[in-house]
């Protein structure tokens, strides 16, 4: 089963690529949880663009696997790392559902 290690030292493109690589769907990342829609930029560590209000102050390095739900994955990420993501389709044209894994996601 696929997987990738996050850590906040991680640039944002690296994470997109691995995520894109591992999955297959593409990985939206966005500044803080509350700043708009407005997209993280690539060259940007995870670190950077976090809401520190919202996130643990420590966060660890996590794994995040395919057979997690989409829901679930954006959920914990937004939790540990004050960051909100969401999963897109592989061409990214649409936002996937929350209840597919997403390994799914890639194969839509």
């Amino acid at each position: 089963m696929a997987e990738i290690q996050v850590s906040g030292r991680m640039l944002v493109k690296t994470l997109k690529a691995q995520f894109k690589e591992a999955f297959g769907a593409t990985l939206r990342v966005y500044v803080g949880l509350h700043k708009g829609a407005q997209f993280a930029d690539d060259e940007a560590t995870l670190a950077s663009i976090r809401d520190e209000e919202e996130a643990d102050t420590k966060a660890d390095d996590i794994v995040i696997a395919g057979q997690m739900k989409v829901g679930n994955f954006e959920e914990k990420f937004a939790d540990i790392y004050g960051i909100k993501v969401q999963v897109a389709s592989p061409d990214n044209s649409k936002l996937v559902d929350n209840d597919i894994t997403l390994s799914a996601a890639g194969k839509l």
